[in-house]
């Protein structure tokens, strides 16, 4: 389904943003959401240039047109968002070279604002308890039903357990998840398939949602629904999240992806191989992976500084 953003597109960019959109959900398999990202990008920038009085032609796009807009973009986005946009409109262009709808990338070589190096942040080990906890405690004072509070420590358990996306754990059907063996087969980035241990008290409450709650459980259906049966979206785990946090008393600026960031800390930090931890995120480069290691070394500094009298 198309992004409704692209509407406000005129001719001819709105075609070739367009196809490129529809090249990325069916040739490279992107989600939906890293998809709509790439079009938000490139609505913002050429809705930017027809205000700059563009001519409306496509290879008269310059280097200085771009580096223009990334000095005005600047002044209302983040240094990471421009980076990102930046990202998505380098991909359109490359394929609009290829496609020889133009005969040079304006993107290539591009000097952009320097980000910092900032660490993911994570949740402590007690401060995931709390979040586990949080569904049936909201259950115990009659917050919600029995059902609901089921299906959200579910979500919350395999999010930490499995450490998935969000849209992985949204695309879960029952079929994917082999209970014997604690193991779910998931699709990741770029349709990349991985399996995926997801541990004990994930999978015992997956059995327990499945025999009391599921009102379909056969191989093709979803795992998680919402109120209407229908497959839960990303955006509704991602306020269900928020929501608890709030209820444990945790971070407002935490999110579902940071419960990720600490299922790859924690294992860091318990030994686990930094390769096996890469593949069990699905990570493509290892360097990706690596952020992690500084986010444990991090801690061990500030124990050292806390707690060592020389320090």
């Amino acid at each position: 389904m198309r992004a409704d953003p692209v509407k406000e597109l005129a001719l001819p960019e709105r075609d070739w943003v367009e196809r490129f959109l529809d090249y990325l959900a069916l040739e490279k398999r992107y989600s939906s959401y890293t998809t709509r990202n790439y079009c938000h990008a490139a609505v913002k920038f050429f809705t930017w240039l027809r205000r700059e009085k563009w001519s409306g032609e496509v290879e008269m796009i310059r280097q200085r047109n771009v580096r223009d807009y990334v000095i005005e973009s600047r002044r209302g986005l983040s240094p990471r968002t421009v980076h990102n946009h930046v990202s998505a409109l380098r991909s359109l262009f490359n394929y609009l070279v290829k496609n020889k709808r133009v005969s040079s990338n304006p993107f290539v070589g591009l000097t952009l604002p320097k980000l910092g190096k900032s660490l993911p942040k994570i949740l402590t080990r007690n401060q995931i308890l709390k979040l586990l906890e949080a569904p049936l405690l909201l259950q115990e004072n009659g917050g919600i039903k029995p059902a609901e509070a089921s299906r959200d420590q579910l979500v919350l358990e395999i999010l930490y357990g499995g450490g998935l996306r969000v849209s992985e754990l949204t695309g879960l059907n029952y079929g994917m998840v082999e209970t014997s063996r604690g193991i779910a087969r998931i699709t990741g980035k770029g349709g990349k398939e991985r399996l995926c241990p997801l541990g004990r008290r994930a999978i015992k409450c997956l059995l327990n949602h499945r025999e009391q709650y599921a009102a379909a459980h056969g191989f093709d259906d979803p795992i998680f629904t919402g109120k209407k049966g229908n497959r839960m979206r990303v955006r509704e785990v991602q306020i269900m999240v928020k929501n608890y946090l709030a209820l444990a008393g945790l971070p407002m600026d935490l999110s579902p992806h940071k419960i990720r960031h600490s299922f790859a800390t924690h294992m860091l930090d318990n030994g686990a191989d930094l390769r096996l931890v890469q593949e069990l995120l699905g990570h493509a480069s290892l360097s990706t992976t690596q952020i992690y290691t500084h986010v444990g070394t991090g801690r061990l500094k500030e124990a050292h500084k806390k707690a060592h009298p020389r320090a």
